[in-house]
């Protein structure tokens, strides 16, 4: 089966086939690359619609992600982020195995059939010109011949005219001679030109089409097998994704089957508990008796304390019970005063940890500065370590302060959780309602607390007395502290001049005693006699440790 023998007369035929094979791949190289444009815009769309649900920072929807519902949702959209990616890898792949592939083919195969068809149209021109020569060294040997016989009957009637001088006829004779002899030379240049033409003809028919033709079919079948390799790297690339989709998929599966309703259930106890025991029953009150109401010791006015109205439930009476009181609106106490119990304690927690962060964040960021003055002091030109102290100061004063605020906050949370007691006695003679005002103990939370006309809740004035009992207590402690005992010695690797508060000067070379270890703030604290001590950076001294240590 060749093109070359069975096709030797279908030229045009062919031109026009191959061209429309070529249509037909630029065509699938369209489809490819349209293939593609939807991938990236699927996978765009998917992450936006990721990034739409996506939990805003510092907002309420990020606390509901504590939920186990809510964690799915979240893995959900993570694995979509994941799952546009491999949408993503497939363009790319296609864009690169295929599209870009089979375009730079295409410009290969058009330049190869080009050079083909010249050279099947440069044949035929030739076997043309060929077969004019052969029409026209025919037409030529006709001509001769034709007057070749005219010639020789006018010879022949000359030569039977009596009339006719002998000389006329010796004239007809050899014109005609002439003539005969033009036909026999056109004969032999018409044979001539004939077996050249056969022979060319020949050759084009068996050998120089069938060869050109045999090319052109190689090539369109090459075309054929580059378009079906194609075909299955289409269809590859989307296979290798696969496995990664089925994982995002078995994530969601595994996200979806880790929700937890009763850790949700448990979760929005935590959430609202207000840590308050509810009402006990109303008692009935007579008024057909002239005589002042006693309200019962069950009933919730004693919850909010002597000297307040009285609930009433005849006529437009505007008291309320405590669990449908409308919460304050109002500033938000510092101590979250205004908080049932559980809530404040959980309040409380919160803010503690967000205070040790930023507590670890300034550690870090003076211990970075430290290290850095450290390398200015050992290498001097690649900057002034004096530049720093400032820096190095207004961290220090930045992590007291935060120091002194979680201080604050712990107090108020150790209150609650009942690590301290609730209320002394020097805070209640501080605050003079111990004699008059409170003559019952106070058991739980919800008499430790008055609820305001507007219904929010607010502690009572004696636990500003208590905090600041305490911070009397903890002066005291502080004043009457011994001096700490050496427990070991250090040398001074760097001179360092302790102009701020609590620091004091070394000088390079210099032993002092070591009376306190670093305990992660990056200052030591040591003793050069009994008058003075102070803190230096640790990273300028070499600490030597040693139990046996005594002061000098």
């Amino acid at each position: 089966m060749s093109w070359g023998t069975e096709l030797w007369d279908q030229f045009d035929n062919l031109e026009k086939h191959t061209q429309w094979g070529i249509d037909i791949l630029e065509k699938y190289i369209k489809f490819v690359k349209e293939r593609t444009e939807i991938e990236l815009s699927y996978a765009k769309q998917l992450r936006n619609l990721a990034k739409k649900y996506q939990p805003k920072k510092n907002s309420k929807e990020e606390e509901e992600y504590r939920y186990t519902a809510c964690k799915a949702f979240l893995s959900t959209l993570n694995e979509m982020n994941d799952y546009a990616g491999q949408h993503e890898v497939i363009s790319e792949n296609m864009t690169s195995n295929i599209t870009v592939e089979l375009a730079r083919y295409v410009q290969e195969l058009k330049q190869e059939r080009k050079s083909y068809f010249h050279d099947g149209r440069k044949a035929q021109q030739h076997i043309e010109i060929c077969w004019k020569q052969l029409e026209s060294s025919k037409r030529r040997f006709e001509r001769d011949c034709k007057e070749a016989d005219r010639a020789q009957q006018y010879f022949e009637k000359m030569d039977a005219d009596i009339n006719v001088t002998k000389a006329d006829v010796e004239k007809a004779r050899q014109q005609a001679q002439a003539r005969h002899q033009m036909a026999e030379d056109s004969k032999a240049d018409y044979s001539s030109i004939l077996q050249k033409f056969n022979h060319e003809q020949h050759e084009y028919y068996h050998t120089h089409i069938p060869n050109i033709f045999q090319k052109i079919q190689e090539m369109e079948e090459r075309r054929i097998v580059r378009i079906g390799e194609s075909m299955k790297t289409y269809a590859e690339v989307d296979r290798q994704v696969i496995p990664i989709i089925g994982k995002c998929l078995d994530e969601i599966v595994k996200a979806a089957e880790s929700i937890d309703q009763k850790n949700d259930s448990q979760l929005v106890i935590e959430a609202y508990k207000s840590g308050f025991e509810p009402p006990g029953d109303v008692e009935f009150e007579d008024y057909t008796q002239p005589m002042k109401r006693t309200v019962s010791d069950n009933s919730l006015s004693n919850s909010r304390g002597e000297g307040k109205p009285e609930l009433k439930f005849g006529g437009k009476s505007k008291g309320k019970l405590w669990p449908f009181i409308k919460k304050n609106k109002g500033a938000t106490p510092e101590d979250f005063s205004n908080l049932p119990p559980e809530q404040r304690r959980k309040k409380l927690q919160q803010k503690v940890d967000e205070l040790n962060k930023e507590i670890q964040k300034e550690m870090d960021q003076r211990d970075a500065i430290t290290k850095m003055k450290d390398v200015y002091l050992k290498n001097p030109q690649m900057g002034d370590p004096a530049s720093l102290d400032h820096k190095l100061t207004e961290v220090s004063q930045n992590i007291e302060k935060l120091r002194l605020e979680a201080q604050k906050f712990e107090a108020w949370l150790a209150e609650v959780e009942g690590r301290l007691p609730a209320r002394s006695e020097q805070a209640r003679r501080q605050s003079g309602m111990f004699d008059a005002q409170n003559p019952a103990t106070v058991n739980n939370c919800a008499q430790d607390r008055e609820s305001s006309p507007d219904g929010s809740y607010t502690e009572d004035q004696s636990q500003e007395g208590e905090v600041k009992v305490l911070a009397t207590d903890f002066d005291d402690e502080f004043d009457e502290e011994e001096p700490l005992p050496a427990i070991g010695t250090c040398k001074a690797l760097y001179t360092f001049e302790g102009q701020n508060e609590g620091t004091i000067s070394v000088v390079e070379g210099e032993t002092l005693y070591v009376i306190e270890e670093d305990k992660g703030d990056g200052w030591t604290r040591i003793r050069r006699n009994e008058d003075e001590e102070g803190y230096v950076p640790t990273s300028y001294v070499e600490v030597y440790l040693d139990k046996n240590a005594k002061d000098p």
